[in-house]
């Protein structure tokens, strides 16, 4: 493990032997940071950063609080633990109360160990925003006060790379998910490229630049930055894993498959199960669009055994709770509605959460499989739970995720209708959800929708015999979701039809059995269909 202060002091080994087991020496970037701490705090306050860079929050808090304890004066170490305590920025969804009481005690400790300097006043005086009057002011508002505020300690501390990178990361994390400029991510994106030639190796810049440009149109300007963190810092299970959020975005499954195994087995062997879940989740999506069916069972096979985990001890890591329930209940609904296993989906037991939108996942699962084999009833079970769940999301001021449950529920409700013969209905509905989610960026908590909604309408229109609006329906879907296997093989279908030519003839067979040249079967009927010329 290497750490660098700024005043040029190189940090040996700090509590390597907590990660070694045979593993070597922790790894988890270089870091710099100018603080008034004493030098026994030095070490474990710059571990902490470190750690904090990745979002390995437990560990974090851990080595800020030994920093505290050293000299009982380091009151940035405080703040290091207050936003720690605050956990993924990214992820959407209210903080609980508890994170809010620890977040405000960190703050507390902070401002009664009095800083030193004017620069770690600043810094500790910003995340207060993040909790003071957790109780009365909405979450929206203190998250923007905190990135305002950052914002001024950039500016007023210019030479500070470690102030404009917070400053980035607050930037970024506060883009609204219905600003399809995306003006908040190029921005943070811009700031962290100008920082990161003079520090290759900080963990906190290539995965900042990795958050910023998570969105599809953005998403190739963080292809270095993916390559390069799992190198910088491959010893913290995020880092093994956030590669794959640029690799999703481009349709870069092997690449994707790769980091989740590594980013899982590390999760796994540090017991930070909602991590691991959150990596088998991208791992299965990934598996799915290669068509490597029975690599993707036998990872549902496991499933249980790593959900047991969850009720371990676990050290808080990227993946908040909600990561972990989101994982449990999206594994096993994309193996059944990726594959067309309809009568599988709408057989699947929906699991008590404390988390709406996790049971969200499984009643849209079953309502999509219900309207497939014509269990109307079923579906319609499915669109009041999902009503249900949406208007509670609702209660708590959960919209985001209201939001995206409300789409569900729309794609079941879209089904039903054209199973029971209303297919103007089925279609009006359907192009509704698929508006409503084009308008909404994906949580980074998930790969992608369990399925896209307008890739669905793709398929109804082609159930339809509409096979030209399909293919412009594909076609919007493989801009925003590339190398998707459904978009690709209704596209070659779609074409196969208003060419009246054989399905091996269209532009997008060659993509598909690219795409598939490693599937493992048992064949998918799309590829039959590459064959015969026809779908089966």
């Amino acid at each position: 493990m290497h750490f660098t202060l700024a005043t040029g002091v190189v940090l040996s080994v700090f509590l390597a032997q907590q990660h070694q087991h045979g593993q070597g020496a922790e790894q988890l970037g270089t870091v710099k940071f100018e603080t008034s701490c004493t030098a026994a705090a030095q070490a474990p306050f710059t571990r902490g950063l470190a750690l904090l860079h990745s979002f390995e929050f437990g560990p974090a808090i851990d080595s800020f609080t030994a920093a505290a304890a050293a000299d009982p004066g380091c009151a940035i170490a405080n703040w290091g633990v207050a936003l720690a305590h605050w956990g993924n920025p990214f992820a959407p969804g209210i903080k609980p109360a508890k994170a809010i009481q620890a977040g405000n005690a960190a703050v507390a400790a902070a401002k009664k160990a009095g800083a030193r300097t004017e620069r770690e006043q600043a810094f500790i005086a910003a995340v207060a925003n993040l909790y003071t009057d957790g109780e009365t002011v909405n979450q929206r508002t203190r998250v923007l006060a905190y990135r305002d505020a950052m914002k001024q300690v950039a500016a007023s501390y210019a030479n500070d790379p470690e102030a404009s990178a917070f400053y980035a990361l607050a930037l970024a994390s506060s883009q609204d998910p219905a600003d399809m400029s995306y003006a908040s991510l190029l921005e943070a994106g811009q700031i962290l490229e100008r920082l990161a030639p003079a520090q290759p190796d900080h963990p906190g810049l290539a995965h900042y630049i990795i958050h910023s440009y998570d969105a599809p149109p953005l998403a190739a300007k963080a292809l270095e930055a993916a390559r390069r963190y799992a190198k910088i810092a491959p010893s913290a299970p995020h880092a093994l894993h956030m590669p794959s959020h640029t690799f999703t975005r481009l349709g870069y499954w092997k690449d994707s498959i790769d980091s989740n195994i590594a980013s899982a087995a590390e999760a796994k062997r540090l017991k930070v199960a909602f991590e691991e879940l959150h990596a088998m989740d991208y791992q299965m999506y990934a598996y799915l669009q290669l068509a490597q069916d029975a690599s993707a069972k036998r990872l549902l096979d496991t499933l249980n055994a790593s959900r047991e985990r969850l009720d371990a001890p676990s050290i808080a890591g990227a993946a908040p709770p909600l990561a972990g329930a989101y994982a449990t209940a999206a594994i096993p609904a994309r193996f059944v509605l990726e594959r067309r296993a309809w009568a599988d989906a709408a057989a699947l037991e929906v699991r008590p959460s404390p988390y709406g939108n996790a049971e969200g996942v499984t009643w849209f699962a079953k309502g999509i499989g219900s309207a497939k084999t014509k269990d109307v009833d079923g579906a319609r079970r499915a669109v009041a739970a999902l009503d249900q769940i949406a208007a509670k999301l609702d209660q708590s001021g959960e919209k985001y995720w209201a939001e995206q449950v409300r789409i569900q529920q729309l794609g079941v409700r879209a089904w039903l209708a054209l199973a029971e013969g209303k297919s103007d209905d089925a279609l009006a509905v359907l192009r509704e959800a698929a508006d409503r989610e084009d308008k909404t960026e994906k949580a980074p908590v998930t790969p992608g929708p369990i399925l896209p909604a307008r890739e669905q309408l793709g398929e109804m229109l082609l159930e339809l015999k509409q096979p030209q609006a399909a293919l412009e329906a594909f076609e919007i879907t493989l801009k925003k979701e590339p190398n998707r296997f459904r978009a690709l093989a209704g596209a070659m279908e779609a074409e196969r039809q208003v060419k009246k030519a054989a399905a091996g003839s269209s532009r997008y067979a060659a993509m598909l059995a690219k795409l598939t040249a490693n599937a493992d079967g048992p064949a998918r009927p799309e590829l039959a269909a590459l064959k015969t010329g026809g779908r089966e």
